[in-house]
């Protein structure tokens, strides 16, 4: 009874503080603005506390509430959080028609905030935090207390099916990979991103089968609690019966995924915190990624990859780990020979162990790996062995005895001998360690030899080339050198004044043209929405993308610069595209052709992601991009372009380029990009070669229109077959093959994806395809 009155009484209190503060708030009338410079920027509460609008991040502005009356601001909602950052080209509007409160920019569609299904009459700004609209009746319409984020005001609850989903960053205010959820039966639960399994939580408040009603509450004094309809406390979070004079309390889930209670100075705007879901940093799972642990050092959590691993993307280690050595297949002859194991002990991982069974050692188990074709990691843990394949998920140092067994590669993968099994000879070690050291260092010394006698040759043979050049070429360089420079009047002359058009893009307009002298027949693309930098950069990039020469790659023969116009000048192949070739079923390839086109394709990609002087990352590896020879010959084009465009050309596909049947999913996501976007947009091309039709085809079937899914759909059923008809003859086994190649490229999980290397040695039959993870796997990850 006496915490029935207790809760009524706060109850009370905060309903007369609510109505107090909503018949004296600001009001705020349609048609009002905002714009993130100048003096409109943001409405304030009464006291000044709180204010809604935009936000500066980085170089954008994001839309949200903050603390707006201490000098540090601080984020206490955001609105949009699929894509939360705006230019400031951009205005905020609660629409004269009262219909909705939207983000308004020029050329672009409406972003809504918020769109209540009854006329808006007025919104305001409360001192609570609490953003509402009104009707004419003063009835609140909406609130962004109904639409928690990360944070947790006080008189602020998380109801049932609401959750807090954490921010990718400090400085990346998007949807993070951590969640806390509110579930139906009671229980609060912390899960990582995109699974909802009891056995992935990672921190629960233990009050399952309390109820539909259960809330989590915070009050004024840091008192966070969960209590069910019957008003009762089912547990205490916090006590609360910290300080409220010019200090606010809220609880927030950080980017780390651990939820904490702060403490703020409304003077100096320093936080504190006052209690936190865990003090060990490696307890939130997935924060390391896929084949990754976490391990801590004094307080810091960072990650770090399991042997035979380097990070997916070494300037992110959150980014998963994928293998540094090329694995071979297991019916090849001396397997055995070309695989050691190595071990990381005290370590716990989400183990799904396919072959589980006793073993008296660390050495059985090993062995027992070793000689096994699937087994690609091994646990031994209290005289247990389980067997499992790759990816690891979940993983982090801890004081278990659970010792993870990794197959590695003896001859190319990074061997750390302290990591080998211990019962291994320590003499033995010293050998190799000796040997390697020995000859390393002879390599080493080698190496800089022959360079430094190569730099001297090459750079005599340059200059003494160099003054040969007439005074009267400029800017213009060797063919086989550099790209040359045209001036725009060539390029128009050429051109017969732009007349002949080819194609048109999301970056230009490419024209058919005959270079005068040499009667060369060219393509010429007038690039549209180039990058505002100087002449100088703009032709550093073109004479990195001009030392780009491969056979499967269209050559950039030269440039123009001419004010804001800037031309590419490219060799033009006369056969059309791969988009032509698979849209007309009398061009389709037999099989050996298909296997052919994908083989030119995957080495074009592989030379600009590996072999080219500077890596490049196409970003639009499409079939319209793909330009066939008089030979058959696959080509790709624009490569490099990417470097030359605006910041909105290479993310935002849906808008811009209109691809994003191809586009991985890493650009919606708002996550680093890396080469491993180009391998997705490669899976996806395979799939349409091999199945000669568009990735996606409204005309088909509901379960054929998305190729991807019915593929995936095919392989599980072993239906493949039904992919190229019966018309085809195709060798099963090889169509099998090359599925599973393409669905591997199509992960979305990017440290899932093969390197363009493996692909290539996939589809040239050189090396064993392990079954892609099954279509719920991939739906969990």
């Amino acid at each position: 009874m006496a915490v029935f009155l207790t809760f009524f009484l706060f109850l009370s209190t905060f309903c007369l503080a609510t109505t107090s503060a909503q018949q004296n708030h600001p009001n705020i009338s349609l048609g009002s603005s905002l714009t993130p410079t100048g003096n409109s920027s943001a409405w304030l509460s009464r006291s000044g506390l709180f204010a809604f609008g935009f936000y500066k991040q980085g170089n954008g502005y994001v839309v949200g509430i903050f603390l707006a009356g201490i000098p540090q601001r601080t984020l206490v909602w955001i609105a949009n959080r699929d894509s939360p950052n705006f230019s400031s080209n951009v205005s905020l509007v609660l629409s004269s028609d009262g219909g909705r409160l939207v983000l308004q920019r020029t050329g672009s569609p409406d972003v809504a905030i918020a769109s209540p299904s009854e006329r808006i009459s007025s919104a305001s700004m409360l001192d609570s935090g609490n953003f509402v609209l009104y009707n004419s009746d003063r009835r609140i319409l909406w609130q962004s207390f109904d639409q928690p984020t990360n944070t947790l005001l006080p008189g602020q609850r998380l109801v049932a099916n609401q959750e807090l989903i954490s921010s990718s960053s400090e400085s990346d205010v998007s949807k993070g990979i951590f969640r806390l959820e509110m579930q139906p039966d009671g229980n609060l639960v912390q899960y990582p991103k995109g699974t909802s399994r009891p056995q992935d939580a990672y921190w629960a408040s233990g009050t399952f089968g309390s109820g539909p009603n259960v809330t989590l509450n915070l009050e004024g004094d840091g008192h966070l609690y969960l209590i069910n309809s019957s008003v009762n406390i089912l547990q205490n979070l916090t006590v609360g019966g910290y300080p409220t004079h010019k200090i606010i309390n809220l609880m927030k889930i950080d980017g780390d995924g651990i939820f904490r209670l702060y403490s703020i100075s409304l003077d100096g705007g320093n936080q504190s915190i006052r209690w936190e879901s865990t003090n060990n940093k490696c307890d939130p799972k997935g924060l390391c990624g896929l084949n990754g642990f976490c391990t801590m050092n004094d307080t810091i959590a960072y990650c770090k990859c399991i042997p035979g691993f380097d990070f997916v993307d070494q300037g992110n280690w959150r980014s998963g780990c994928e293998r540094n050595f090329t694995a071979e297949s297991c019916k090849t002859e001396g397997i055995s020979d070309k695989f050691t194991i190595m071990s990381e002990p005290s370590t716990v991982w989400d183990i799904e162990s396919y072959d589980e069974f006793d073993a008296a050692t660390e050495e059985d188990c090993a062995n027992a790996c070793l000689q096994d074709c699937n087994c690609e990691v091994a646990f031994f843990k209290d005289g247990r062995c389980g067997k499992q394949k790759l990816p690891l998920r979940f993983g982090k140092i801890s004081n278990d005895s659970n010792i993870a067994l990794v197959k590695v590669g003896v001859l190319n993968g990074s061997i750390n001998e302290d990591k080998m099994p211990s019962n291994l000879p320590k003499s033995s070690k010293k050998e190799v360690r000796m040997d390697v050291l020995i000859s390393g260092i002879s390599l080493t010394i080698f190496g800089i030899l022959i360079l430094s006698i190569s730099v001297i040759f090459v750079y005599r043979n340059w200059i003494r080339a160099y003054t040969k050049l007439s005074p009267n070429i400029g800017v213009k360089f060797v063919e086989d050198v550099a790209p040359r420079a045209f001036t725009f009047a060539e390029l128009e002359q050429a051109t017969n004044e732009f007349k002949e058009e080819l194609g048109r893009g999301a970056c230009g307009v490419m024209y058919k043209g005959i270079l005068p002298n040499s009667q060369k027949v060219v393509a010429v693309k007038s690039l549209e929405k180039v990058l505002a930098v100087g002449e100088n950069e703009f032709l550093n990039e073109i004479r990195v993308i001009g030392k780009t020469h491969h056979r499967n790659l269209v050559r950039l023969f030269g440039y123009c610069i001419d004010g804001i116009k800037r031309l590419l000048v490219y060799d033009y192949i006369s056969n059309g595209s791969l988009a032509d070739i698979l849209s007309k079923p009398e061009n389709h390839p037999c099989w050996d052709e298909r296997i052919r086109i994908a083989s030119d394709i995957a080495r074009g990609i592989l030379y600009l992601h590996e072999e080219c002087e500077t890596q490049i990352i196409h970003c639009d590896i499409k079939p319209q991009n793909i330009l066939m020879d008089d030979n058959n010959c696959a080509k790709i084009s624009d490569s490099g372009l990417a470097k030359l465009l605006n910041h909105d050309q290479t993310r935002t596909y849906t808008t811009v380029r209109g691809t994003r049947s191809y586009v991985a999913p890493e650009w919606h996501r708002k996550l680093p990009v890396t080469i491993k976007a180009d391998v997705y947009s490669f899976g996806i091309i395979l799939l349409e070669i091999i199945c000669c039709r568009k990735s996606v085809d409204w005309s088909t079937s509901k379960d054929q229109s998305i190729l991807k899914e019915w593929a995936y759909d095919c392989l599980e059923a072993g239906e493949i077959h039904k992919l190229v008809g019966d018309e085809e003859v195709v060798d099963m086994r090889k169509l099998e093959r090359m599925i599973k190649i393409a669905i591997w490229c199509i992960q979305d999980e990017p440290a899932l994806r093969p390197s363009m290397k493996k692909v290539l040695l996939m589809l040239e039959g050189n090396v064993e395809i392990p079954d892609p993870p099954s279509s719920t796997f991939f739906s969990a990850v």
